[in-house]
């Protein structure tokens, strides 16, 4: 399969890293970690420029390309600041869930929401019971009269406190098997009963806003369903399809970011007479990491390739969702040790490259969850 990028689209890659190593500076990453602000200014900006809208169809103010375009930018906003990168590219989360399943109606309204008003969304479905288990879910969304009631507290959602409208999943009724009678409502966080709290203290991707959602008796209209009710388990699953390609390319860039920090300190520092480049042990180690990285970035490409042309497969999705976060992980690791003692302290970049990987092996589904699913699919049933 040749991944040779298209002229287009070497572009985008190149205007999303000259974008982020001009707006990302040392100085806005460290304080944004530092005192966990989310980049307001710069998430306009990209959005501006069309980087936090990649996906998003021309028709409603989008730049109407694919989510292998999205991964590039991704990986080149992350590959600089995972935290600011975050803020920038998850300032639209959830509206692929419009994409793929809202009414013209509801594009109409909350895509150019997004594309045209600086709006910002989100999508709340894990609860405090009710992680990698979706199933559980708690939260009750009742039809009464001509309206919806929703009833429920959301756990870990990002954009939490600074979403304009929410993708909320929650039960409306109770089906044969536990999957069955969940859905999606968009909820408006203006809505009466609405309340986010910031989550703080988070290890790392610390310039991301995360929240609490409390949502007691939040009335909305039939037209803010997404779908059909009862159907959204199986919307998930499809978003997820979708999304986890994404968070591979995001655990790739965090991944190069770290290994371009690692590359050039073990060329310059100096022990025992020499740049510990010079050691065999240290040359090993980077020729294992630059390894992972590329073959982690080829699944990763070929997952959102997939989803590209309209034929996403949910083992690929999961192969590269896991298989990146894990060299994330694996790669600051070694930055870090590589770093010796200054890889430790917040002075040198190490750490943070270190804090932020570890997420990649956790939301959007767990390592765990990834290696079940890629199981299933490869097994089937027994």
């Amino acid at each position: 399969m040749d991944f040779k990028l298209t002229p287009e689209q070497e572009d985008i890659r190149r205007a999303a890293r000259e974008f982020a190593e001009k707006e990302f500076t040392p100085e806005v990453i460290e304080e944004c970690d530092r005192e966990e602000k989310y980049p307001m200014e710069i998430v306009r900006k990209a959005r501006d420029l069309g980087f936090s809208t990649v996906k998003i169809p021309e028709e409603y103010g989008g730049m109407g390309l694919s989510l292998f375009e999205e991964a590039l930018v991704t990986e080149e906003f992350y590959r600089v600041s995972p935290g600011i990168g975050n803020a920038c590219l998850s300032s639209t989360f959830g509206t692929e869930l419009l994409i793929l399943f809202g009414s013209e109606e509801q594009k109409e309204k909350y895509l150019r929401w997004v594309t045209e008003r600086h709006g910002i969304s989100a999508m709340a479905t894990t609860e405090p019971e009710a992680g990698s288990d979706v199933a559980n879910v708690k939260t009750k969304i009742v039809k009464e009269g001509d309206e919806w009631v929703i009833n429920g507290t959301k756990m870990f959602i990002t954009n939490g406190t600074v979403c304009d409208f929410v993708l909320v999943l929650g039960r409306t009724y109770e089906g044969e098997k536990r999957h069955h009678g969940l859905t999606f409502a968009i909820v408006e966080s203006k809505s009466k009963g609405f309340k986010a709290t910031k989550i703080k203290n988070k290890l790392g991707l610390r310039a991301s806003d995360t929240a609490e959602i409390v949502l007691k008796d939040v009335k909305v209209p039939e037209e803010n369903i997404l779908g059909e009710p009862g159907k959204g388990f199986y919307y998930l699953m499809e978003f997820f399809n979708h999304t986890r390609p994404r968070v591979a390319a995001q655990a790739v860039g965090i991944a190069q970011g770290a290994f371009e920090l690692a590359l050039n300190y073990v060329k310059q520092r100096k022990q025992f007479g020499q740049p510990i480049a010079a050691f065999q042990h240290t040359q090993f180690k980077i020729a294992e990491m630059a390894t992972r990285i590329q073959a982690a970035r080829l699944l990763t490409w070929q997952a959102a390739w997939q989803c590209s042309i309209g034929q996403s497969r949910p083992e690929l999705s999961s192969m590269a969702k896991w298989f990146a976060g894990e060299t994330a992980v694996y790669v600051a690791d070694w930055c870090v040790q590589l770093h010796g003692g200054y890889g430790y302290i917040g002075e040198y970049p190490a750490e943070r490259y270190y804090r932020d990987a570890k997420l990649m092996e956790i939301y959007e589904g767990t390592k765990e969850v990834q290696k079940q699913i890629i199981a299933r699919r490869l097994i089937g049933k027994l």
